[in-house]
């Protein structure tokens, strides 16, 4: 199988315009979904690189600074930014490790849990509108496509 940051070795294909067309469909959707979503939204908004760092932390509770910057292919230094500037905003603590007293382990906090969970709902409410106006065969598309989505998003989580 081709490495993906190779360089193309064959000219466009249907294959690449497909491609082309989903990554701007996906862009476009979480783009216009967190301008509607923070349109009213009573918290100062989070970087993406925040986002992923709180969501790897939700998933691997305790996780650890390094483990995180592999996890998220990020330097260390980057994601220990990141961990300062969440845990000032309240979102995230940081308890030495046991075993390594040089070493911190990241919790998400109750308030960084509600924020989620607020997230979630809203973006699920804006969808589910959207979804809701569509026509049936268009909204049964987009069911059908999730499974695919999800093991597209798996392998490519899996090449790199």
């Amino acid at each position: 199988m081709p490495r993906i940051d190779a360089p193309p070795t064959e000219p466009p294909s249907a294959v690449t315009d497909e491609a082309d067309r989903l990554a701007k469909a996906v862009s476009d959707l979480r783009r216009i979904t967190r301008r509607t979503i923070r349109h009213d939204w009573p918290y100062s908004p989070l970087s993406p690189s925040q986002v992923e760092l709180l969501r790897a932390v939700i998933d691997r509770p305790g996780i650890g600074v390094r483990e995180a910057a592999e996890y998220l292919r990020l330097a260390p230094n980057t994601v220990s930014t990141l961990v300062g500037s969440l845990a000032d905003a309240g979102l995230l603590t940081r308890t030495r490790d046991e075993r390594d007293g040089r070493a911190a382990r990241l919790e998400v906090t109750a308030a960084a849990s509600r924020r989620r969970a607020a997230w979630r709902d809203r973006r699920a409410h804006v969808i589910g509108t959207a979804l809701r106006d569509l026509e049936p065969v268009d909204r049964e598309a987009i069911a059908r496509a999730i499974p695919a989505l999800e093991r597209l998003t798996w392998q490519l989580g899996h090449e790199a």
